[in-house]
């Protein structure tokens, strides 16, 4: 998870009916603790968490029975700035999930369970329920209650690095597919960016390779002619447009960052590892070279500072290595340009010849499973192109659904 500091991106509301008494019972309670001072153990994050059993209730809306959860907490799993993730199994049916506790200003509303509410989509990690809880300070957490999915993209990644091998390139097509289907839904239909993409927010299923976008903490539904922070996102997933101090930029700054991922999945290791916002900028020109003035002007019309030693573009095919397919090099080429009209779409990403290998009829996982469902975009198609509709929707699939020509309404 993101360790971000809490400001207005974290805007607590009362929620309606969904959070109910909450009570945090220890493992061994003894005469001695409190019911609120065993909640501040909790909500502090530390290894106390484990073993203790949050109880909530929920629904009482239109006539629904209300009803109890208890959640056993079983380990932390992420800690920041941000507050705590704790893996939870829940009594009452034997689930696992994950908490994600967060401190509430009691003056705004929570901008990440907002936008959470409003998800739904294969890519995106499911927000299931959530509730309130206080501590004997009498501070807000806001307990957000999430599928739990057990690998992220960045152990996936460490497991390869560690035994020296790369990636297997059906995984990287796989991985990297997935996060652009997910950005293509939070940015066509919600026109939400998620501002902070990079390996620890991405997850993954190790059975079924499904990958999920996570960590909403930084997202914002972005509104044309309306300023943004600048400072947002993990260093070396930054796009060029934010170090340079752009205010009014789009959901395009998501897309270098899936580029980057795409980089590091091929790489073995992150392309821009910058050590400062300045020495990012550095590693992004050893590379993609010195901006030009247009280019400038494109991320940031009143970046007046021109100062940069001039140094050419470092050709793509040199940057990976010999063997690595032209189509995988032709498409982070795509991704990764400074000017962010010129970086292709998240739907334009998932039609590239790059990922044709998983559009083959009988594609499947290198264990012979099947891959996961790649390939429903019915909420992202709107209006788009009769081309695109049929690069990105198979030939197969299409004849499965008795379909010889896909309308842009159409799955």
């Amino acid at each position: 998870m993101a360790s971000l500091p809490l400001g207005p991106n974290h805007l607590p509301e009362n929620d309606e009916g969904e959070g109910g008494t909450v009570k945090i019972v220890p493992p061994h309670p003894s005469k001695m603790e409190t019911e609120k001072e065993i909640s501040a153990a909790v909500v502090e994050g530390n290894d106390q968490v484990t073993g203790h059993i949050i109880s909530t209730t929920i629904g009482g809306k239109n006539g629904e029975p209300k009803q109890t959860i208890s959640y056993m907490a079983e380990r932390v799993v992420g800690t920041g700035s941000f507050g705590i993730v704790f893996q939870a199994k829940c009594l009452e049916t034997g689930e696992t999930v994950a908490i994600k506790k967060v401190l509430q200003d009691r003056r705004y509303k929570n901008r990440e369970l907002q936008l959470m509410r409003s998800m739904d989509h294969p890519n995106v990690v499911t927000l299931k329920h959530c509730f309130f809880s206080t501590t004997s300070r009498n501070e807000l957490f806001l307990n957000l209650v999430m599928e739990y999915v057990p690998e992220t993209v960045y152990r996936v990644l460490k497991h390869y690095s560690n035994v020296n091998q790369r990636m297997p390139l059906i995984y990287v097509k796989l991985y990297t597919y997935q996060i652009f289907r997910g950005l293509a839904y939070i940015h066509s239909v919600h026109g939400v960016s998620h501002r902070d993409v990079k390996p620890q927010n991405l997850l993954v299923d190790p059975l079924t390779h499904k990958v999920k976008l996570c960590d909403f903490g930084s997202a914002k539904v972005l509104v044309k002619g309306e300023a943004n922070i600048s400072y947002i996102c993990s260093r070396y997933y930054r796009a060029p447009e934010l170090i340079f101090g752009a205010t009014e930029y789009t959901t395009s700054i998501d897309i270098w960052s899936a580029g980057c991922v795409l980089a590091e999945l091929l790489l073995g290791q992150p392309l821009f590892p910058g050590e400062s916002a300045v020495d990012q900028l550095v590693e992004i020109i050893k590379v993609l070279g010195t901006p030009t003035r247009e280019e400038i002007r494109c991320m940031n019309p009143n970046y007046t500072e021109f100062r940069f030693p001039q140094i050419k573009a470092h050709p793509w095919h040199k940057v990976f290595h010999k063997r690595m397919p032209p189509e995988a090099i032709d498409l982070a080429s795509r991704l990764l340009q400074y000017s962010p009209g010129i970086r292709c779409t998240a739907l334009e990403a998932c039609s590239h010849p790059f990922f044709d290998e998983l559009r083959e009829p009988n594609a499947r996982l290198p264990n012979g499973r099947p891959l996961p469902p790649l390939f429903n975009f019915k909420q992202e198609l709107s209006g788009d192109s009769p081309e695109l509709i049929n690069r990105l929707i198979p030939e197969h699939v299409r004849r499965q659904l008795g379909l010889s020509f896909v309308h842009p309404t159409g799955t």
